[in-house]
């Protein structure tokens, strides 16, 4: 990305004052991509990409706001270009991510790859993790009846709330 399409992703999306909570469960459109809900594609700041990777621990995968991953992103070029110990984290990284576009609609579409990783096939949950967006298969997840209060209250500990 050049230095003028990340001073534009800083410029659009700001700071991120919000966080992405609560689950929203979508269908895959014909042509398998997901709509982003309003609210949230507004806490990113409208971006006209985002980010999008599997998870590290579980079979999801993650959509991560351009300000996000740019922060990030901005640490590791601070490196040297051609650092041997980072080649192999770079390359990992690269290869496993995305970056698709957010149509009008607010809708994305996903490797098939990635889509496969997740068992995403035809509904998918998507639930806000604060700072990023999950993807899983509804079936893996608690009904969205039910409430996790000892979770809850195991998360906010760790948290610091």
């Amino acid at each position: 990305m050049s230095k003028e399409s990340r001073q534009s992703v800083a410029e659009s999306t700001s700071v991120v004052t919000s966080g992405f909570v609560g689950r929203y469960d979508y269908a895959l459109d014909p042509k398998k991509r997901l709509t982003i809900p309003s609210l949230w594609r507004s806490i990113m700041g409208n971006p006209e990409f985002v980010y999008v990777m599997p998870d590290p621990k579980d079979r999801c995968v993650n959509i991560i706001p351009p300000v996000e991953m740019e922060s990030r992103l901005e640490e590791i070029r601070k490196k040297a270009l051609f650092d041997p110990a980072l080649r192999p984290v770079l390359q990992k990284i690269g290869a496993s991510s995305e970056m698709p576009s957010v149509d009008v609609q607010g809708r994305i579409r996903i490797s098939d790859k990635l889509l496969q990783f997740a068992n995403l096939k035809t509904t998918v949950a998507m639930q806000g993790a604060v700072r990023m967006i999950q993807l899983w298969d509804p079936d893996v997840l608690p009904p969205v009846e039910s409430v996790d209060q000892a979770g809850l209250g195991e998360a906010l500990a760790m948290a610091g709330f």
